[in-house]
């Protein structure tokens, strides 16, 4: 039964997200973060249920407590580890879109065309800023305070809305050409994306390390079941076993959220 669980584990982390089809089957299309949440949502919606089902029929109302805090877990951490992911991406994309905005401006290009142009091609985050940006300059508007707005629908971006909207407000403060700025904006974020891109990979370590520690419970109930002890008999067979394998359940997935949180503290 061990291996059992040890395989509806691995099931739930490779869960495939529901954007995977959607981008097989649509084009290509802007995401924002509340359809994204909303995909999160539906998504829990059939894992825990179902996680909660094969848990009762393999080891009776604690292995579906133990099997819906298991999901919960992984979901969570697959939803972190993307969110991570897009802020990366994102970043780097605002990066090259600037990049392109500023060789833009320098061409002679006017703001809302140098960002419609920029915007073309880019990750669909910074397309959707380059748009807000190109449209508002077009239409003679207040692009800071139209930037700094557009921080809660693109929270992957939100800190970097700030700055471009800062240099954009220095421009327009003391009439330097958008270009300077914008490139500086660039430079910066390319130089986070890459110290994101290495504290992500020192961090591999420690997050693999957890990863094995959480797994040594199943280590010692299949070990348990080769000599014939019966750790899972124990774990399934009464109330008391019942009850301990919530508890060790739920201890492995406050281990794994704690570690978690360390990392994202040295992330950010």
């Amino acid at each position: 039964m061990s291996v059992v669980l040890a395989l509806v584990a691995a099931a739930l982390a490779t869960w495939p997200a529901p954007s995977a089809a959607r981008r097989l089957a649509t084009p290509a299309t802007p995401r924002r973060g509340r359809p994204a949440l909303s995909g999160l949502l539906r998504r829990r919606a059939v894992l825990l249920p179902g996680a909660a089902v094969l848990g009762l029929g393999v080891a009776g109302v604690g292995g579906a407590l133990a099997a819906v805090v298991l999901a919960a877990t992984l979901s969570r951490h697959r939803a972190a580890a993307g969110a991570e992911r897009e802020r990366t991406a994102a970043t780097g994309a605002l990066a090259e879109a600037l990049s392109s905005f500023a060789a833009e401006i320098r061409a002679g290009a006017p703001p809302a065309t140098a960002a419609a142009s920029a915007g073309a091609d880019a990750h669909p985050a910074a397309a959707r800023v380059m748009t807000l940006l190109g449209a508002t300059a077009h239409l003679g508007g207040d692009v800071p305070a139209a930037l700094r707005a557009a921080r809660t629908r693109e929270p992957a971006l939100g800190a970097h809305l700030d700055r471009l909207a800062g240099a954009w407000a220095l421009a327009d403060r003391h009439g330097i050409a958008l270009a300077g700025p914008a490139g500086a904006v660039a430079h910066d974020l390319r130089a986070r994306a890459r110290m994101a891109g290495g504290l992500r990979a020192r961090l591999a370590g420690p997050r693999a390390t957890a990863a094995v520690l959480a797994g040594l419970p199943v280590l010692g109930l299949l070990l348990g079941e080769g000599i014939g002890a019966r750790p899972w008999a124990v774990l399934t067979g009464g109330l008391v076993g019942q009850g301990l394998l919530v508890v060790g359940v739920g201890l492995v997935c406050a281990g794994l959220a704690w570690t978690e949180r360390i990392v994202a503290g040295v992330t950010r």
